[in-house]
């Protein structure tokens, strides 16, 4: 399947009915909530421009709560995306919502206008998490309208936040089995990170709220990431995109933020499933590993700090690092292809 090109269309704070504590859309997305037909006929053809390659476009309205907005501002924004879809420019629609923002009527709206995925905003499945975030909804909303929007035949994506107040990873790692027992075909995880402007923010002043440091977040959302990738559901994000806004210099004002925080999720990921590996089988003093261009890089780590780590902990005088014809989970050890899931250790349990 060739790459997905993205069209972002950000729709901030329209339709959200309450606001998350850890929520500031306009400081996340760092754009007003002014949207319009004509902004997203003009940001797709902007977009459509800059592509090489057009046979997998994809138009996402991202942030706020789309399901939730005014009918004729809903099919006002979709009808320009679908003018595109329809003409064969755009191969799929997705959008994001709350899960107490769907319905029969919703679904059967955007079925209309050729939406393909719906994401909710899940963030938690624990009661008490989802009561001290101000989420609004409980548990049962979420299978409710997790499961109709599978029955529709819709793709069906789920969003987790790790680090949330009242949080542990106990109650992460239940979120994300019952993920996956909901039938999620994409996740993404953010770690909860404190911004300007909000609820959060006033509590971690109070010193009510601590949120996780890196070290820690990196090693836990290993630890969930795994979980999908051995059910074999795309994770198609991990942390918030870094922006002007969303940095330590910016809005950012504590929390797990790295601006390559998804590299450092999937070098630790590698790091651990290649040391066990190891430990069970006896390297000689020099090493080949033939892997993807992202698992070299990985395998590497940032600064070549995994592969000085594997040098000094097996004693190892030296590791080759090739790029060869395999996929995100395998990897080539001198002459052994093996999966990466298969000797992953959960770090958290």
């Amino acid at each position: 399947m060739s790459k997905i090109n993205i069209v972002p269309i950000f729709v901030p704070d329209y339709g959200c009915p309450l606001r998350c504590v850890f929520c500031n859309q306009k400081r996340i997305t760092g754009v007003s909530t002014d949207i319009s037909s004509d902004i997203v006929t003009n940001t797709i053809l902007e977009y459509l421009s800059y592509f090489k390659r057009k046979d997998n476009v994809e138009v996402a309205f991202y942030g706020g709560s789309f399901t939730a907005i005014d009918f004729d501002i809903q099919n006002e924004l979709l009808k320009a995306a679908y003018n595109f879809k329809e003409k064969g420019l755009v191969k799929s629609i997705r959008l994001s919502t709350r899960p107490d923002c769907i319905n029969r009527k919703i679904l059967d709206n955007l079925i209309n206008f050729g939406v393909d995925t719906i994401e909710l905003g899940v963030q938690s499945l624990d009661e008490e998490v989802l009561r001290l975030t101000n989420r609004g909804h409980n548990t049962k909303c979420v299978f409710d309208s997790s499961n109709l929007i599978k029955k529709y035949g819709f793709k069906l994506g789920l969003q987790q936040m790790v680090g949330l107040p009242g949080e542990n990873f106990q109650k992460s790692y239940k979120t994300a089995k019952t993920f996956v027992e909901l039938g999620a075909d994409c996740v993404r995880i953010y770690p909860t990170l404190v911004i300007k402007d909000t609820a959060l923010e006033r509590s971690y002043k109070r010193g009510d709220y601590v949120p996780l440091d890196l070290e820690k977040s990196v090693s836990i959302v290993s630890d969930l990431i795994h979980l999908y990738y051995v059910n074999n559901i795309e994770v198609i994000r991990v942390g918030l995109q870094p922006t002007k806004n969303i940095n330590f210099d910016g809005d950012v004002l504590a929390g797990p933020f790295h601006p390559a925080y998804r590299q450092l999720v999937e070098a630790n990921y590698v790091f651990n499933a290649l040391s066990n590996y190891l430990k069970h089988n006896k390297p000689t003093d020099e090493v080949n590993i033939f892997g993807s261009g992202r698992n070299i890089s990985n395998i590497a780590g940032q600064r070549g700090i995994n592969k000085n780590r594997l040098l000094k902990a097996f004693k190892l005088k030296k590791i080759n690092l090739r790029q060869g014809p395999f996929d995100n989970y395998r990897i080539k050890i001198n002459e052994e292809e093996i999966d990466l899931r298969d000797f992953y250790i959960m770090e958290n349990l």
